[in-house]
This record gives structure tokens, sequence and C-alpha cells, in this order.
């Protein structure tokens, strides 16, 4: 299945700066990492926010739900998730 996700992030500014340093260091190697086995297809940032469009191919809308609250940031982001499906009049798309 796959599905839209938008991320805005909102880290404190208050926030231990080693911490924060840390927290994004961490976020950096689990996206790579799920990109790798291809589970966030897509990544793309929004310009002008911090912020992020993304792909993410998952069995179940229950795997995607635990994917996201294990990034290190989620306790930071506001979350926008839309279930996708192919269109019929698209050429040469993917089939998911």
């Amino acid at each position: 299945m796959l599905f839209h996700v938008r991320m805005d992030v909102d880290i404190p500014r208050d926030l231990d700066r080693t911490e924060a340093e840390k927290l994004l260091a961490d976020e950096k190697a689990k996206a790579q990492e799920l990109q790798r086995v291809g589970t966030w297809r897509h990544l793309w940032r929004i310009v002008g926010h911090y912020a992020n469009i993304s792909v993410f191919d998952v069995e179940t809308p229950a795997q995607l739900h635990h994917i996201l609250t294990s990034l290190p940031l989620f306790p930071f982001m506001k979350i926008t998730v839309t279930p996708l499906c192919q269109q019929p009049s698209s050429i040469g798309a993917e089939e998911g």
C-alpha cells in the first residue's frame, strides 16, 4: 500500500543543542535505512518550510503507524497521511 505523508517539524528552540543534534542525526539514519529497504520510497523537502512530502510503501496502515511513531523526531511532528491508489489513466506508473 502506498501512502502520501506530509511531515511538518517543529523542534522547540529551547531544546538542548546536543540533544537536538543527536535527534537530527538519528532521524537521518532512520530515514536512510527505510529508504534503502524500499519502505520510504520518496522524500521531498517543501521549499520554505521545515517539512517534507514522502511516499511510503507498506503492507498495512498499522505498519505505517508503527514506522512514523518510531521516528526520532515524531514528538515534534505534525503528520498528515493520505492513502494512494493507482490512477487508471496513468501510463508507465508502477502498480501499487
